[in-house]
C-alpha cells in the first residue's frame, strides 16, 4: 500500500476536512447531505467512484448514492436518478446468520473499517457481483475504501465505501494510502453525525407533524358535521397563498413564501380551531332549539300527549255526570273534544316547527309560543328524585312544590341557568386582549328561551361557546414554545374569525393588525364552511351562492377586498370547487360583476 507523508498535502488535507465537517452541519436537505459526503470523500482520497449505504430499521443497507466518475454514472442523492440495486441484507434471511461476505455488510456488523488493496486478490469476501459489474462496463474495480459510520452513541449507521484510489495523474487505480485513511474515517465520523443529527431532528419533525394531523383529525372527528374542516382548510389557504406568491400585482408583488412559510401556514390551518376540543359535541352540532344532549322536543310532546288524555278524561267525566238529554250532551261534547284535540295538535305541530329554526323567526310566531307556553298541565311526581346532583343543586334555588301543582305547558325555570365558572375575557386574566361580549350564563337552557331563537338554533350563549373556541386556540397555541421558524403560527391561527374593520372576534383586530397569511386564512375558512355539505342546520350552498354571500363580506369589508378578487381571478374558487365540492354543487359563476369595476 502506498504511503504519502507530505506534510503540506496533510495539512491542506485537514483544512479541507474542517471545510466539510462546516459544510455538512449546515446541510438541512437529506439528499444533497448525502451529495456532499460522498463527493467529498472522492475528492478527498481522489477516488473514481463510491456508495454511500443507509442502515435500514430492518438490518440492511440501502443505497442511498452512488457515483462512478469514469463510466459517468451517477445515481441517488440529488441526482433524481433512483438507484435500482436491491438493498444488502445483513443476515440470512433464511437462517439468520451474519452476512459477512459483503465487505459492506462486514464493515456494517463489525464497525470497523476494511481497506483493499485489490478486490480481485482479495480473501474472504465474494466479489462476484464486482465482477459482473466490470464485465458488463469495461471496467476494472481494484481498490476499496469501507468505513463505518457511527452515531455519538457508536452505532453504525451507514457504510462509506470507495472505489479506486486514482494517482496523481489519473491514470491508473491504485491502494488508499494509509495516511488517508484516519482522513476518511473522520470525514465518516462527521458525516454520521450530520446524518444522525438530520435523522433525528426528521423524526422530531415527523413526530410533531403527525402530533399536529392527530389534533386536525381529532377536532373533525368531534363532529361528523364538521369532518374534514380541519383538512380542507390547509388546502384551500396553501392554494391561496401560492397565487398570492405568484401575482405580480399590487398588493401582491412584495408577498413571498419560502419552504418555511409554507410550513407554518399548514401547521397553522391545521391547528386554526385546535380550541374546539373544548366545545361540547352537542353545541356545536345542536340541529334544534330544543336539543341538547337529547332533543327536549320528545318532553314537550309529552306533555301535550298529557293534555289530550286529560281532554278525553274530562269528556268521559262529564258524560257519566251528565243528567236529562244523553244524546244532546254527547253531541256538544264531541264537538268540545274534537275542537280541543284540534288545538293541541296544532300548538304541538306549531311548536315542533319552531323547534327546527330557520332564518327568521316573526314577532308574532315568538308571541305564540308564549301563549301555547301559558296553557297549564298536572303533576303528580317529584321532579327532583332520580337527577344528578348538579341539576338538584340548580332546583333547590327555588322550594319545592307541594304535589299534585299545576305547571305551565312551556317554562323558563331556575334549573335551565348555568352561570359560569369562569370568565377569562375578564380583565385580571385576560392578557390576551380579548374584546368579546360575554353574555351573563354559562347556558341558558329555558324551553320559550331556545323556542324563541330569532335566527338558527343557537341562543347567544351557544354562540358565544361556539366563538370561544378561537379564544381557547389563542391561549393553547400562546402557551406552546414554537421555534423560530413557527413563531407567527399563533398569529395565523387566532386571527381566522377576524374583520377588516374591527368588527370580529375576539380582538376586534383590523386589517392593519393582521399579516396577508392571517387573511388567506380566513376567507378559506369561509369558503371552506359555506360550500360544505355535511352542517347540520343547511344543506350545502352552490358555488355560486357561496360566492354571493363571500362577495357581501368583501363589500362590508368582512374580508381582505384584495384577496377576495384574487381568488375569483386566479381560479383557485373553482380549482378547489372541482376537487372537494359535490358535482351538483358546481354552477356557473359571473365573477364580472363581483370584481371591482362590476356590479354588486
Amino acid at each position: 500500500m502506498t504511503e504519502t507523508n507530505d506534510p503540506k498535502k496533510t495539512e491542506k488535507s485537514f483544512q479541507r476536512l474542517i471545510e466539510i465537517g462546516i459544510a455538512l452541519s449546515a446541510e438541512r436537505e437529506h439528499n444533497r447531505l448525502l451529495e456532499i459526503i460522498l463527493v467529498e470523500a472522492m475528492k478527498l482520497c481522489s477516488a473514481d467512484g463510491g456508495s454511500l449505504y443507509l442502515k435500514t430499521t430492518d438490518d440492511a443497507l440501502k443505497f442511498g448514492i452512488m457515483r462512478t466518475n469514469s463510466l459517468g454514472i451517477a445515481m441517488g442523492g440529488a441526482t433524481g436518478r433512483d438507484i435500482t440495486f436491491p438493498p444488502l441484507r445483513m443476515y440470512d434471511e433464511a437462517t439468520g446468520e451474519e452476512n459477512h461476505k459483503n465487505v459492506a455488510t462486514h464493515v456494517a456488523l463489525t464497525g470497523e473499517t476494511v481497506n483493499i488493496p485489490d478486490a480481485y486478490k482479495a480473501e474472504g469476501f465474494d466479489f462476484s457481483g464486482t465482477r459482473k459489474f466490470d464485465e458488463g462496463n469495461n471496467y476494472r474495480s481494484t481498490s476499496f475504501l469501507s468505513v463505518p459510520m457511527k452515531n455519538r452513541k457508536g452505532e453504525v449507521i451507514g457504510v462509506l465505501q470507495l472505489l479506486n484510489a486514482q494517482n496523481e495523474a489519473k491514470t491508473k487505480a491504485i491502494p488508499f494510502s494509509g495516511d488517508i485513511q484516519p482522513l476518511i474515517e473522520a470525514l465518516a465520523s462527521q458525516a454520521a453525525v450530520a446524518l444522525d443529527n438530520q435523522q433525528l431532528m426528521e423524526a422530531q419533525k415527523n413526530l410533531f407533524d403527525s402530533f399536529i394531523e392527530l389534533i386536525a383529525g381529532t377536532i373533525d372527528a368531534k363532529s361528523s358535521y364538521t369532518s374534514g374542516h380541519c383538512q380542507r382548510v390547509p388546502i384551500l389557504s396553501r392554494m391561496l397563498a401560492e397565487v398570492a406568491n405568484e401575482s405580480t400585482e399590487e398588493p401582491f408583488k412584495d408577498f413571498t413564501l419560502t419552504d418555511d412559510d409554507r410550513y407554518e401556514l399548514q401547521i397553522a390551518s391545521l391547528l386554526h380551531d385546535c380550541g374546539k376540543v373544548t366545545t361540547p359535541e352537542y353545541v356545536v352540532d345542536k340541529a334544534t332549539k330544543l336539543e341538547t344532549i337529547f332533543d327536549r322536543i320528545h318532553e314537550i310532546r309529552g306533555r301535550f300527549e298529557i293534555l289530550k288524555r286529560d281532554a278525553e278524561i274530562d269528556y268521559y267525566k262529564a258524560l257519566a255526570e251528565g243528567n236529562g238529554d244523553h244524546a244532546g250532551l254527547r253531541k256538544e261534547l264531541d264537538g268540545k273534544l274534537a275542537k280541543k284535540l284540534t288545538e293541541l295538535d296544532d300548538d304541538f305541530a306549531f311548536i315542533a316547527e319552531c323547534n327546527i329554526g330557520g332564518e327568521f323567526m316573526a314577532d308574532e310566531k315568538i308571541e305564540r309560543v308564549k301563549e301555547i307556553a301559558a296553557r297549564t298541565w298536572t303533576r303528580t311526581l317529584d321532579d327532583r328524585i332520580g337527577v344528578s346532583h348538579e341539576e338538584l343543586k340548580r332546583m333547590n334555588r327555588v322550594p319545592p312544590r307541594d304535589l299534585p301543582c299545576t305547571e305551565p305547558l312551556l317554562a323558563d325555570k331556575e334549573e335551565h341557568i348555568f352561570p359560569h365558572d369562569s370568565v377569562p375575557e375578564t380583565p385580571e386574566c385576560n392578557p390576551y386582549g380579548f374584546k368579546m361580549n360575554v353574555p351573563e350564563y354559562e347556558y341558558n337552557r329555558g324551553e320559550i328561551y331556545n323556542l324563541c331563537i330569532a335566527r338558527g338554533t343557537l341562543t347567544a350563549e351557544e354562540r358565544y361557546k361556539i366563538n370561544h373556541h378561537i379564544v381557547q386556540t389563542i391561549m393553547m397555541l400562546g402557551q406552546l414554545p414554537f421555534p423560530n421558524n413557527l413563531k407567527r403560527v399563533p398569529e395565523y391561527a387566532g386571527s381566522h374569525h377576524e374583520t377588516m374593520i374591527g368588527t370580529g372576534y375576539p380582538r376586534k383586530l383590523e386589517k392593519k393588525d393582521m399579516s396577508l397569511p392571517a387573511r388567506i386564512m380566513a376567507v378559506a375558512d369561509i369558503f371552506e364552511a359555506l360550500t360544505a355539505c355535511d352542517r347540520p342546520y343547511r344543506k350545502a350552498k352552490t358555488l355560486s351562492e357561496s360566492i354571493r354571500i363571500l362577495s357581501a363580506m368583501k363589500k362590508d369589508r368582512h374580508v381582505d377586498p384584495d384577496l377576495f378578487d384574487l381568488f375569483l381571478k386566479s381560479g383557485v374558487y373553482r380549482e378547489y370547487a372541482e376537487k372537494y365540492l359535490m358535482a351538483d354543487q358546481i354552477d356557473e359563476v359571473d365573477i364580472s360583476q363581483y370584481l371591482d369595476g362590476g356590479k354588486s
